[in-house]
């Protein structure tokens, strides 16, 4: 019965490679955010659904927060506060495994002291830090402000996700579940795609080049024997980068439109072909449009 049943939003924040999109899989069970170990890529916020018990608990996963310099990283940052202020729930994620805490995290406490906002903490990456810093750095970040909750977990390994995934569940309010409870997101499967094939693009890309990219789905047609085709155009703001994406003989996006293939047929459970173009655009990143298929502020 729907009076039985609760339902809410958990949003992740944190500086960029903290972990957040790592552990909103983990917590949701499969893959719904991409995952790279270069910093700033998730760019929109990103919803995965998780059920424990008679709780639905619908994560946001925010771009990481930092000092912004472009465009583009305003409008990010913009909507990971605008995802903190959605949530039911707010966590702080930190990675413990670094000596000491960044910048990007001591100004995120600041502003979050400062605005009143309860959050809790979570200190991610425990697997990689040494015991005696996980209580050190627990004692000095709450001394920064007051956390409603403190969590120590490894998004990676899952040690002390159940925990959190359980407390989570019993903070969301009672409320029918405002998803299907079959359902993983609610990311359409046009952004799907595309999210899939940024993530390859970032992991066999090296240096700057994938910050220098986007890329958009731009037909998704369903087949009579059931598959689909997916035709996805991939943005560089400079031409030289279209010869690196492709590479000799068109060997390098053969190989990551393979890669990017096989996970979305993972993922949807039938066949998919996918059709891949680079395409020169100079000024994709000052692009209006471009930032509503982000769900960003392009005015930020």
């Amino acid at each position: 019965m729907a009076e039985d049943t609760r339902a809410g939003f958990a949003a992740l924040i944190g500086a960029p490679n903290a972990g957040k999109s790592t552990l909103m899989n983990a917590m949701v069970g499969t893959k719904v955010s991409i995952v790279t170990p270069k910093v700033q890529t998730t760019r929109s916020r990103i919803r995965g659904i998780a059920m424990e018990g008679s709780a639905q608990i619908i994560f946001i996963d925010t771009p990481g927060i930092f000092q912004p310099k472009r465009r583009l990283d305003r409008a990010m940052v913009q909507a990971a506060w605008k995802g903190a202020e959605d949530g039911d729930v707010l966590l702080l994620l930190h990675d413990c495994a670094r000596r000491e805490i960044d910048p990007d995290t001591a100004a995120i406490v600041k502003q979050l002291a400062a605005s009143g906002r309860r959050a809790s903490l979570v200190l991610n990456k425990i697997d990689l830090a040494p015991q005696e810093r996980l209580l050190e750095r627990a004692d000095e970040m709450a001394k920064q402000m007051e956390f409603e909750r403190i969590f120590m977990v490894s998004a990676e390994t899952g040690n002390g996700v159940d925990d959190l995934k359980q407390w989570l569940a019993d903070k969301m309010p009672a409320s029918p579940y405002l998803f299907d409870p079959e359902d993983l997101s609610d990311m359409p499967l046009r952004l799907l795609a595309a999210e899939i094939m940024r993530e390859k693009l970032f992991l066999n890309l090296h240096q700057e080049l994938p910050y220098q990219l986007t890329v958009e789905t731009e037909k998704w047609e369903e087949m009579d024997d059931g598959s689909a085709t997916v035709n996805l155009s991939i943005y560089v703001a400079r031409e030289g980068h279209r010869g690196i994406i492709l590479g000799k003989r068109g060997t390098t996006i053969k190989r990551i439109g393979t890669a990017a293939r096989i996970e979305l047929e993972e993922a949807l459970g039938r066949r998919i072909h996918v059709m891949s173009h680079v395409k020169f655009r100079k000024d994709w990143m000052d692009d209006a449009s471009r930032y509503s298929v982000w769900d960003l502020d392009y005015n930020a």
